[in-house]
């Protein structure tokens, strides 16, 4: 039960903060928006990484945590720079396939790569492909919103977000193997995206925020941390059950684009979409 729970709650976590980060990417730009989640969110980390009983750090340790906060860090930007320009729909499904980039990672790193895990990599690959296309008209709705050309880059930022978030699930992974607190890990990400996004932008003033984007920085700020550590507690309960349920928070972020922004996508689009979310799924269940 706390498997389904954990991973059902941080799953609407990070669907409720993607959907904010994209309407306050647009309004004060991905970068500022993305130094502001940090803030907001080393804030909210403090406490529990404190709270955690300390281990020692070898130079290997702190290596990987570096690297995975700079995975995070530079994951954070390319999704919030995809959602400044493209639809949410289109980029929440193509950052989830996280996970499949984590395997092929995995593979090279030595670890073998099953006939079932190819299949489901290619199935996701395909997906990604077909919810980037964008035909000149739609017939059903009329012209077209978002150019074909903004809609590549947009799925390419998405595409590059989730290669490097799964820098991070791999040396994430390393960590815990290794006993390190899952409190100082996200802490990790907060304090270098802390000290390299917000800290320069403070001291050149440059960090900007308007009254309509500051609560959705705070909610994303405090949602991207609530659900990592959701996933945590899920995981040790339930690893297979936590995956799958977390990996959903792209069909939530799309249905919530849907009836918040009124998003459309082309039936090719539709498709690419439930392939990714079937492939992610499938390999969640298969890796897990």
């Amino acid at each position: 039960m706390v498997a389904i729970a954990g991973g059902l709650g941080a799953a609407m976590c990070w669907a409720i903060a993607t959907l904010s980060s994209s309407r306050s990417s647009r309004m004060i730009g991905a970068v500022s928006v993305l130094a502001w989640v940090m803030i907001v969110g080393l804030a909210v980390t403090v406490v529990p990484a404190l709270l955690v009983t300390p281990v020692n750090l070898g130079t290997t340790e702190l290596v990987e945590l570096v690297l995975t906060g700079l995975s995070y860090t530079a994951g954070l930007l390319l999704a919030y720079r995809a959602l400044t320009i493209g639809r949410v729909s289109i980029v929440a499904p193509i950052t989830a396939t996280e996970g499949a980039v984590a395997a092929l990672i995995s593979v090279g790193l030595g670890e073998p790569l099953a006939g079932t895990t190819a299949l489901l990599l290619g199935v996701i690959t395909i997906g990604v492909v077909l919810a980037a296309i964008e035909r000149a008209v739609d017939e059903e709705r009329g012209p077209r919103t978002i150019d074909p050309a903004t809609q590549r880059r947009a799925a390419l930022l998405a595409v590059s977000a989730a290669a490097a978030f799964s820098v991070g699930l791999v040396t994430a992974g390393r960590l815990g193997e290794a006993g390190i607190p899952a409190p100082w890990v996200i802490m990790a990400g907060r304090i270098v995206g802390t000290a390299l996004i917000a800290l320069p932008l403070i001291a050149a003033k440059r960090l900007r925020l308007s009254r309509r984007a500051a609560p959705l920085v705070i909610v994303s700020g405090i949602l991207e941390a609530l659900g990592n550590g959701l996933y945590v507690v899920a995981a040790h309960d339930g690893v297979a059950a936590a995956a799958i349920l977390a990996s959903q928070f792209a069909a939530f972020a799309a249905i919530g684009a849907f009836i918040l922004f009124g998003e459309r996508l082309q039936r090719v689009q539709v498709l690419g979409v439930v392939m990714i979310a079937v492939g992610v799924t499938v390999l969640a269940m298969t890796q897990a």
